[in-house]
């Protein structure tokens, strides 16, 4: 894995090194440690399962955090997970609970069989390969108040940038390797 220049994703998502509208929805199967930096945090965060959890699956859920610039867990977000799955990026000015309340209704999908299924598009694998497979009319309803859409790449060392505009998806590669 080449050695990546974090401070251009930092600068990527916050241009003026401020602004309260960059998360994070981190999945707690991929890494453990995730629910522990979690709670570990006073970032307005939120697990967007509802209810009481068992204990193993409150581990395992996805937490949607507010992240800020020059904090200790955006950092650590930054610096051990990406480039190994934990998780998408965005950008909203939304509150929490109405961005919360957006991205949950895309937990459970309807099947080829119509059974239900759990959609794992918080997997930075899965979002990127399914967004470019959507009609605008499934885009709108995706991106909603999302502005943009941030995944690690296929490729080491890049961050996918996605972005829905004039009912297209636009996409564009940025190259984080140094060197």
């Amino acid at each position: 894995m080449p050695h990546l220049d974090l401070d251009t994703i930092r600068h990527r998502f916050w241009p003026n090194e401020t602004g309260r509208d960059i998360w994070v929805v981190l999945d707690g199967a991929r890494e453990r440690r995730i629910y522990g930096h979690v709670v570990d945090t006073y970032l307005e965060s939120s697990c967007l399962y509802s209810g009481t959890l068992p204990p193993e699956v409150e581990v395992a859920a996805p937490y949607l955090v507010n992240l800020e610039y020059d904090d200790r867990l955006t950092r650590r977000i930054l610096e051990e997970g990406f480039g190994k799955s934990w998780g998408i990026f965005l950008k909203s000015s939304i509150s929490l609970s109405r961005l919360r309340r957006h991205l949950r209704e895309f937990l459970i999908v309807i099947g080829p069989s119509g059974n239900r299924m759990l959609f794992r598009y918080y997997d930075p694998r899965v979002l990127r390969a399914y967004l470019p497979t959507c009609t605008s009319g499934e885009l709108r309803t995706v991106f909603g108040p999302i502005e943009t859409f941030w995944t690690e790449g296929e490729m080491p060392g890049t961050l996918l940038e996605f972005k829905f505009e004039n009912s297209k998806l636009i996409q564009n590669s940025v190259r984080l390797a140094e060197g």
